[in-house]
C-alpha cells in the first residue's frame, strides 16, 4: 500500500469514527463522554499520517508515525469499551475495531522497516 492509499484509508477511518460517534447514546453521560473520546483519538489518525508523509526528516517521520500508532491504539481501547459497555451492538463496532487494529499493525510494521533501513 502506498502513501496515497494509506492517506485515503485513514481518512475513511476518520469518517467511520464520526458516523459511529453520532450513533452513540448522547443522552447517557458515558455515551457522550466516549463519543467525545473516540472522535478525539480516531480522527487524528488520518491527519497525523498525512503530516508524517510531509515530514522533513526520517526522524520526524518516525516521530509522527509514533503519534499515529498511539492514536489508533487509543481508538481500539474506546471501541472495546463501547462493545464491553454494551453501548452499541458488537457487530456494528467489530469491523471498525478490526480496521483500527490493522492500522496499528501497519504503522508498527512501517516504523520497524524504517528503523531497520536506518540501522543498515
Amino acid at each position: 500500500m502506498d502513501r496515497k492509499e494509506m492517506q485515503a484509508r485513514t481518512k475513511r477511518f476518520a469518517l467511520r469514527i464520526l458516523t459511529l460517534a453520532r450513533a452513540l447514546p448522547w443522552k447517557d453521560a458515558g455515551g457522550r463522554a466516549i463519543a467525545d473520546q473516540v472522535v478525539r483519538c480516531g480522527t487524528p489518525v488520518g491527519a497525523n499520517y498525512r503530516a508524517a508523509c510531509r515530514a522533513r526528516s526520517r526522524k520526524e517521520f518516525l516521530a509522527k508515525l509514533g503519534v499515529v500508532e498511539e492514536e489508533a491504539d487509543e481508538t481500539c481501547f474506546w471501541l472495546e469499551l463501547i462493545i464491553e459497555g454494551e453501548l452499541l451492538k458488537p457487530d456494528r463496532i467489530q469491523p471498525l475495531l478490526e480496521e483500527a487494529n490493522e492500522l496499528v499493525a501497519i504503522i508498527v510494521a512501517t516504523r520497524k522497516t524504517v528503523r531497520a533501513t536506518d540501522a543498515a
